[in-house]
């Protein structure tokens, strides 16, 4: 007789076999939400799905390992900002570059042409006024129906999560920058 692997997961009684594109959120004060939008567009890019990533705040002289990474395997990555926002010496030019992110962000969403894209650190801009949240959710009603996307970045406005059909909370426990001092490394947070 075969033993019964336990399980504390219960599908929920409404489930169907249903698909659709999700609006997916990774948000938090934690470590690892660009880091989780990288690892779904590597797992869709597996999948000969047409993957898209968009960053708003890594400018594109940057060599962060994902992007290095993105490049090698030929994934569409376009960067729309110019580095961490509170180093700025103009503000004006750090929106001008976020709203064209957006609107690059909304025509592809739009255009039908792909399976998942990626909006990485897309809750700054929008958290700071940039790019206006409204126009963010309805882009995000009218997307294609099979396609997912993901929005990462600290403090994801309220809205932002309702809409979602999946929103997770990075938090942190410990780190080994604040609490040992210990400084970025490659491979790891860049």
């Amino acid at each position: 007789m075969k033993k019964k692997i336990p399980t504390t997961f219960t599908p929920p009684p409404n489930l169907t076999r249903d698909k659709k594109g999700l609006v997916i959120v990774n948000t938090g004060n934690g470590k690892g939400k660009t880091t989780a939008g990288f690892g779904v567009i590597l797992r869709a890019w597996g999948r000969d799905m047409k993957t898209l990533v968009i960053q708003f705040i890594k400018n594109e002289k940057s060599m962060y390992g994902e992007q290095l990474a993105v490049s090698k395997l030929n994934i569409e990555l376009i960067t729309s900002g110019r580095g961490f926002t509170w180093t700025s010496k103009d503000l004006n030019e750090d929106e001008d570059l976020a709203q064209k992110g957006w609107n690059i962000s909304k025509e592809k969403i739009l255009s039908g042409d792909y399976d998942v894209i990626l909006l990485d650190e897309i809750t700054y801009p929008i958290n700071y006024g940039w790019i206006d949240i409204n126009d963010v959710l309805d882009t995000l009603k009218k997307k294609p129906d099979m396609l997912h996307v993901i929005l990462t970045g600290r403090d994801a406005d309220k809205r932002i999560q309702d809409c979602a059909d999946l929103v997770t909370e990075m938090k942190e426990h410990k780190h080994p920058y604040s609490d040992q001092g210990i400084v970025a490394q490659k491979g790891i947070e860049f």
